[in-house]
């Protein structure tokens, strides 16, 4: 059983980290995916760069923010975090700007290594915080993770259904239409065919080639 527990918690586990470079005066985004009412959390750390200032914002598709910081302290561990209220693609975008102009010839040259890890769901819960604000045991604290386990499972599971009838629904009207059309092109097809053997028929009498 608890084998069984483990692989589901693989499965359902969304943590991500990466680490990258970001040059002065630049951007990169990151793109993710999120259902609706999810906890998505972050932690983000920005290397030292002398004349470098960092800054992040967390974006919707609407271009809403939900998550800023204009000025990032370097070497500092930072969080954020921040509840979806629908199915959207979010955007997490870091922007280095070179605050000595006169230096930008070796301000080129500087690169900041950003690290960020991103956790939704169950992953972006404080359990530890939890059972200490509710006076839970561990074991408490752990079943208590386990039933949300559960149940994100279940919800998944859901979804992913829900999401197999919409294409299985899809399909069929597609199947539908094509069925349709094909239908029609047989018998314009076949119209036109019987409207060309006519039309030289007649062409053919007035010719006087055919009686």
């Amino acid at each position: 059983m608890r084998i069984i527990i483990f692989i589901f918690a693989m499965l359902f586990a969304y943590v991500h980290s990466i680490r990258f470079y970001l040059e002065p005066n630049s951007m990169k985004c990151l793109k993710e995916e999120v259902q609706a009412n999810v906890l998505l959390a972050g932690e983000y750390e920005v290397s030292l760069a002398p004349a470098v200032k960092t800054e992040y914002v967390v974006k919707d598709s609407k271009g809403d923010i939900l998550s800023k910081k204009d000025d990032i302290p370097h070497g500092k561990i930072l969080k954020f975090s921040f509840v979806t209220e629908t199915y959207d693609t979010f955007e997490i975008c870091f922007m280095a700007h070179a605050i000595q102009p006169s230096f930008s010839g070796n301000i080129k040259q500087i690169k900041q290594e950003i690290y960020l890890i991103t956790k939704r769901g169950i992953e972006a819960k404080n359990y530890e915080g939890i059972g200490e604000a509710a006076k839970l045991k561990p074991s408490e604290v752990e079943l208590k993770r386990l039933e949300d386990l559960s149940e994100a499972i279940v919800q998944d599971f859901a979804r992913m259904r829900k999401n197999e009838e919409e294409m299985r629904d899809t399909n069929e009207a597609t199947n539908t239409r094509v069925l349709y059309f094909s239908i029609f092109s047989m018998c314009w097809l076949l119209g036109l065919s019987i409207w060309q053997v006519l039309y030289l028929r007649r062409f053919f009498k007035a010719k006087k080639l055919i009686e």
